[in-house]
């Protein structure tokens, strides 16, 4: 009788570890989902603000068909200028203007006929000195471009490039950063040029 109490006791622990109980079913500690942690900010991509886009004016001078002030769309470029005021004169010098360059509000493009030179006026009393002529690196085409001292056709193409690759120049200091343009050069023609 004394060994039945220690092998029914034994039978009850292995039954015990066996066999285990039913745990009630715990409890979360917080209901609230993982998925409903994130606020709705961190979940919802903030909406893009768009850039203001100008139409550009534009007024076109010389050989074309129609002269005069366009508004185009803001990705417009001197092409489409040209086509809006109905295309080159059978006279024009195609070759002076950079038909890629992008449109700016304002600009003034002027179209040269062939063999027209346009030069500046060299006495201080004139309109340059006021800077009312000033060539503007930023829209001037290569034909203006060769009309200032130590420009020939390749430093105005030059000139062309680099501003096509590297957008506006934002200062006149920066036409040194040009290919063939020196201080020497850039001395020369320093007061007859202008970044608008």
């Amino acid at each position: 009788m004394w060994l039945l109490v220690p092998a029914v006791s034994a039978l009850l622990l292995v039954a015990y570890f066996l066999f285990p109980q039913e745990v009630p079913e715990s409890v979360p500690v917080s209901s609230f989902d993982l998925n409903e942690a994130e606020s709705p900010q961190q979940t919802e991509t903030p909406p893009t603000v768009e850039p203001i886009q100008i139409s550009p004016v534009v007024d076109v001078k010389g050989a074309v068909a129609h002269p005069g002030v366009y508004e185009l769309s803001p990705e417009a470029r001197i092409q489409d200028l040209i086509q809006a005021a109905g295309g080159f004169l059978p006279e024009a010098d195609s070759r002076a203007i950079n038909l890629a360059m992008k449109l700016q509000d304002e600009m003034s493009v002027y179209v040269p006929a062939v063999g027209e030179e346009i030069l500046l006026p060299e006495s201080p009393h004139s309109a340059a000195a006021t800077g009312d002529t000033m060539v503007n690196l930023n829209t001037a085409a290569e034909a203006e471009l060769t009309s200032l001292p130590g420009i020939g056709p390749s430093k105005a193409a030059a000139i062309i490039t680099y501003r096509t690759d590297h957008g506006n120049f934002k200062t006149i200091d920066e036409l040194k950063e040009v290919t063939g343009i020196g201080d020497k050069t850039f001395e020369q023609l320093k007061d007859a040029i202008t970044v608008k």
